[in-house]
């Protein structure tokens, strides 16, 4: 029930994060199409800093979880269990997005120029995705088997934020590149939930296979190569059909904002433009009355000068 209660909540926190980014660049994108640029993090109205303490206090709960919840992190003698590693594992990955984000408010707050600002928040940010794609790779858990595809799929998508990320510093106003990222962030949410419910929700084990308690940890085996072979296509199936799903849900998201932003901003401009022409019109007309005037004040010179 832990795995599947932290894979979920740290899977909604990245997807909430990934949709908040994929929402503002749609927005900044449709309203400034030729002036867009963006930094890693968006600032809200009342509380600029609000995304980058979310991240903050996510991820010190999820911290303080894996390193003090409901286990014994160290051996009587100080030494640290074999099936205890994975808890300072996933403390790490939440220790350097603090890191990201207390950081990127304290260069925000410096106020650097925009271009510094972007160079090391996005440094930053791939520090903290080249840790995660990292100790998810090198994993002291068994990955070999269900969960092993789960987490290989995953690394996947990590490695699309990573690269994303580090060509943000030499490209920050590529809309493309951070459209992506978002995406690539959204999905990691996405896909976590994914693993959380499927691998440790008996109902969803694929046929053949089981819930297996290994040293305090609970793993999916299957009976034999051929079940888990099988196990192993049904959860590449799966992420084929969230990639497809997902994929029509963000371009549909683009399609539909953009033209509610687009429509918004070319009604303004028609405002502020008819507002121009009025004006013009009204500056003609009363240079034209001024004109008629002083010619009949002229024309009532001349008279006055032949009498």
């Amino acid at each position: 029930m832990a795995k599947l209660v932290g894979h979920v909540g740290t899977g909604f926190g990245f997807f909430v994060i990934g949709t908040w980014h994929l929402f503002n660049h749609i927005k900044q994108h449709a309203l400034h199409p030729n002036g867009y640029t963006s930094l890693l993090w968006f600032p809200t109205p009342k509380i600029r800093h609000f995304e980058l303490f979310f991240i903050m206090c996510a991820t010190l709960i999820f911290l303080l979880m894996e390193l003090f919840g409901n286990h014994q992190l160290l051996n009587s003698d100080g030494t640290i269990p074999s099936n205890h590693l994975h808890y300072l594992e996933h403390s790490c990955i939440s220790l350097s997005l603090f890191v990201y984000a207390f950081f990127s408010m304290l260069i925000d707050k410096i106020a650097l120029s925009l271009q510094a600002q972007n160079g090391l928040t996005n440094f930053l940010a791939s520090i903290a995705f080249g840790q995660e794609l990292l100790l998810f790779h090198l994993h002291s858990t068994d990955h070999m088997g269900v969960e092993g595809q789960y987490h290989w799929l995953l690394q996947i998508v990590i490695l699309v934020s990573l690269v994303t990320t580090l060509l943000g510093i030499p490209f920050p106003n590529n809309f493309l590149n951070n459209f992506v990222r978002s995406y690539s962030i959204m999905f990691q949410g996405l896909w976590l939930m994914v693993i959380g419910v499927m691998l440790w929700t008996p109902k969803f084990i694929p046929k053949d296979c089981y819930i297996n308690l290994e040293e305090g940890y609970q793993v999916v085996r299957c009976h034999g190569h051929k079940a888990l072979g099988r196990a192993k296509s049904l959860v590449n199936v799966e992420f084929s059909w969230y990639v497809i799903g997902t994929t029509c849900l963000v371009v549909s998201l683009y399609l539909v904002c953009f033209k509610i932003f687009t429509k918004d901003n070319v009604d303004y401009q028609s405002l502020k433009i008819n507002s121009e022409d009025h004006q013009e019109e009204d500056w003609v007309d009363v240079e034209a009355q001024k004109r008629s005037e002083l010619k009949k004040f002229v024309e009532m010179g001349k008279v006055f000068a032949h009498n």
